[in-house]
């Protein structure tokens, strides 16, 4: 994901509420995998849960979410999308799934989940923000091209 994420499209109708710097990731070992707990909050916006990772890191240090348990304001997250898709009504921005115990956390790409009542959300890093930090694009039905269907806010 490049830096012109949310500037390549001016019209699109944001909201964007002032959230802390930093997401909350915790890894312990179960198996061949990695269980993360993890949860980010904000203005309006409260999430966590449990990722499963595989348990080597990438080359970057990234370790690939392969499930996703936990909610967002009390809707239970249904699933991970899928990573190399963007979430519907967030096209061309495609995911990857990927979390690091580093310093940036998440990619510039980030992880995509749906919810139970048929949202999706996807929180990244926002290395184009001064100073850098975390954001969340929210995504409601109807899923309408020219991403006019959802909301970004900058996480904790």
């Amino acid at each position: 994901m490049s830096a012109t994420r949310s500037a390549r499209h001016p019209a699109r109708r944001l909201a964007a509420v002032l959230l802390g710097a930093t997401l909350a990731l915790a890894p312990f070992t179960q198996a061949s995998a990695l269980l993360w707990n993890w949860s980010y909050s904000g203005t309006g916006i409260t999430a966590g849960g449990t990722f499963t990772t595989d348990d080597t890191p990438d080359g970057s240090g990234h370790y690939l979410i392969s499930a996703i348990t936990g909610s967002r304001n009390g809707i239970a997250i249904t699933g991970l999308m899928p990573a190399g898709a963007p979430i519907p009504g967030n096209e061309p921005f495609n995911i990857d799934n990927l979390v690091s115990s580093g310093s940036e956390q998440l990619t510039g790409d980030g992880f995509g989940y749906q919810l139970a009542d048929g949202n999706y959300v996807s929180p990244f890093f926002a290395s184009f923000l001064s100073p850098p930090g975390y954001l969340e694009v929210y995504s409601a039905a109807p899923f309408t091209p020219g991403f006019t269907n959802f909301e970004v806010a900058p996480l904790t």
